[in-house]
């Protein structure tokens, strides 16, 4: 494993699922409980945005990881998660169809309650990224 691969295998994120939210699979990203609760602190009942970029990285060997980067327009927050597309595909799928996905704790009940929706303002950008992570997951001296 080369070291680049082994630093982004380190960054990746564990908290990564899905779940039902009103019948439909709705991807989810689990924070650490203290980083969500003063997250919430920072924009509860405040009109807000989200900017929401997929940042795709691939060797050409199959391997790739998608670095998610949240910037809130309001309480100065950027977050930055890292996500293996090999072992978390299902997120990218979900995420293409719903176009939004739930931040939440892990002491949340996932779909039921304590979560934070993010609906993605341009649903044709997840769809543009799974296609690329698709791709990309196939190493190319197998194309």
């Amino acid at each position: 494993m080369s070291d680049e691969l082994k630093k982004l295998t380190e960054q990746a994120h564990d908290g990564i699922t899905t779940f039902d939210f009103d019948g439909k699979e709705t991807p989810c990203i689990i924070i650490e409980e203290k980083k969500y609760d003063d997250m919430l602190a920072k924009v509860a009942g405040q009109s807000l945005s989200i900017n929401t970029d997929l940042n795709i990285l691939q060797d050409g060997l199959g391997n790739v990881f998608v670095e998610v980067v949240l910037t809130f327009s309001k309480g100065n927050i950027v977050e930055k998660f890292m996500i293996n597309a090999k072992t978390h595909l299902d997120f990218f799928v979900t995420l293409s169809k719903t176009s939004m996905f739930a931040l939440s704790s892990p002491k949340s009940n996932y779909g039921k309650d304590n979560v934070f929706m993010i609906q993605l303002p341009r649903p044709e950008k997840a769809q543009d990224a799974l296609e690329i992570i698709k791709n990309a997951l196939i190493p190319k001296n197998q194309k």
